[in-house]
């Protein structure tokens, strides 16, 4: 009998978060649910700008190099020379389309099926999709404000554990919101130096710090670390570039295989984004309307939850980012309030869609960035009454226990 698919694809299911779109795609609808920045901040005039001005230059219509177009590969590793102080080689960057493209490369280079990766709980789910097509065991570690739990992952490692890989995205995780700590990235650097896995520092959100900037990233710790990140949530998710930094070995690794999944990217793109990224007084001035436009929503938003729902409400604290992990104080949970939600025009992401291993039933995810403040109130307010209405609907405690 004729296989129709490849058996990697039968435990594969879709992104949740992929599945909300066509809710929150409708007008009536205040979507809290997907990770995209504010449209009124993308810069389009500058991206017009730059376009115009790349376009002057015939060799933009062609094809570049499998790596990534010089210019832009030496513009980003002056910007992570200056993170992680220390000199980065160009030659250790490799521009991908997104940073999706650069996570998925990185577990078809180094991962083989039933190699252990260890993810935080909860997880990306970016992450949890690739890493379960390239049919990895995963094993999760526990995420809390401080960011991953570098105990428990030593615990881990003691009774044994031997990941490939550590996945974390350290600054302003994605879902839960939290930064790890300082001293916690130094553990894990440690770790890795320690028991030989690499890290993969998944790090889209760093630039849009609401006060302190974060950390110094865990590569300032280690060699043994591999960073994503992207233009995506600075400058727009449309430019598709991301990238990588590596050791060269990894890096030509993924360039192999970059050849055969896309032979190289756009050129066009990678030189906009070039000239955007070396452009540091239009950067600075673009990143300081973000950070001061989605700081006040991610209050306005703490706000509203706490007016609605009273002292019961719990939520992360948010230092930058785009999100808030919060529990609703219902018994309702998240997944069968979702739809109720919907109807009432506010969407979220429901807690067990990033969950691995934990319970997330009564938890959800919140992005703040899209909506206005306003907006941010009315779609608590929904949020409130879509929690009365499906707690009204809900037959009691004993009757469900007797049905």
């Amino acid at each position: 009998m004729t296989r129709i698919r490849a058996r990697r694809l039968d435990g594969l299911t879709s992104s949740a978060i992929r599945d909300l779109l066509e809710v929150t795609a409708r007008p009536e609808v205040i979507s809290l649910a997907g990770g995209l920045p504010a449209a009124e901040l993308l810069p389009t005039a500058r991206l017009a700008e730059a376009a115009a001005s790349a376009l002057a230059d015939p060799a933009t219509a062609q094809y570049t190099e499998t790596c990534g177009l010089g210019d832009l590969r030496t513009v980003i590793a002056a910007r992570e020379s200056g993170r992680l102080g220390r000199t980065v080689d160009p030659q250790q960057v490799v521009v991908t389309h997104g940073s999706q493209q650069a996570l998925s490369l990185i577990a078809q280079a180094l991962l083989d099926p039933g190699d252990l990766v260890v993810v935080e709980e909860p997880a990306y789910t970016g992450a949890l999709q690739v890493f379960r097509a390239a049919e990895a065991t995963l094993a999760s570690v526990p995420v809390d404000d401080d960011g991953l739990d570098t105990d428990a992952l030593e615990e881990l490692l003691v009774r044994g554990a031997r990941p490939v890989l550590v996945h974390t995205v350290a600054t302003f995780h994605n879902p839960r919101g939290a930064v790890l700590s300082a001293p916690r990235r130094a553990h894990l650097a440690a770790l890795a130096d320690r028991y030989g896995f690499r890290i993969v520092e998944d790090d889209p959100y760093g630039d849009l710090w609401f006060g302190t900037p974060p950390p110094a990233p865990v590569a300032s710790h280690t060699d043994r670390v591999i960073r994503l990140s992207s233009a995506s949530k600075i400058i727009a998710p449309a430019l598709r570039v991301g990238w990588l930094l590596a050791d060269r070995d990894v890096c030509a690794s993924v360039e192999l295989l970059k050849q055969g999944a896309d032979l190289c990217g756009s050129s066009l793109t990678q030189r906009i984004a070039a000239d955007l990224l070396a452009d540091t007084a239009w950067l600075d001035a673009h990143l300081t309307t973000l950070r001061a436009t989605y700081g006040a929503r991610a209050h306005a938003l703490a706000a509203a939850l706490t007016a609605e729902f009273g002292p019961d409400v719990t939520y992360s604290p948010v230092r930058g980012g785009m999100f808030t992990w919060s529990s609703l104080p219902t018994a309702v949970p998240a997944a069968e309030l979702l739809p109720v939600a919907a109807d009432l025009g506010v969407a979220f992401v429901p807690g067990d869609a990033f969950a691995v291993a934990g319970d997330h039933t009564h938890s959800v995810r919140l992005c703040f960035a899209t909506s206005a403040e306003d907006e941010l109130a009315e779609a608590v307010r929904r949020l409130g009454a879509a929690v009365r209405t499906a707690e009204g609907a809900r037959p009691p405690a004993r009757a469900q226990a007797q049905s």
